[in-house]
């Protein structure tokens, strides 16, 4: 699907199908839209109302493009990541968490990523202290 056809489409009050959808993920998660596209696909999309089919897909697209990380001989495996959101600019505690639960022997999986609405998110602090992220 084409980027100003889903745009008028959800200006228009009109949900996108799940492969609609899943195009417009496509071209969003591989760089092909400018980042003021995005936006607008984007805000768009909330003003309208998300649809299960529209969340799916999207979602369906991220998965398929994320980092696979496989973990051998480990049955108990956790994972730590803040949401954001909270409103206060408290500190990273997820990253933080990860720490003092692998120095409790745990074995730990942690992703996040950049600040959004905090002072700073997972990724920035691994990469202040050094981490290849």
């Amino acid at each position: 699907m084409n980027y100003k056809k889903a745009l008028e489409a959800l200006i228009a009050g009109q949900d996108l199908s799940h492969a609609e959808m899943l195009s417009m993920m496509q071209q969003v998660m591989q760089g092909e839209l400018t980042p003021a596209q995005i936006a607008g696909f984007l805000i768009a999309l909330r003003i309208k109302g998300e649809t299960v089919d529209e969340i799916t897909a999207a979602a369906t697209v991220m998965r398929a493009l994320s980092t696979k990380v496989n973990i051998e001989g480990t049955t108990h495996l956790i994972d730590t990541c803040g949401t954001g959101g909270d409103g206060i600019q408290t500190f990273n505690v997820s990253t933080v968490s990860a720490f003092v639960a692998a120095a409790a022997g745990a074995k730990v999986a942690k992703h996040g990523g950049r600040s959004v609405s905090s002072t700073c998110g997972s990724a920035d602090v691994l990469e202040a202290l050094g981490v290849n992220v």
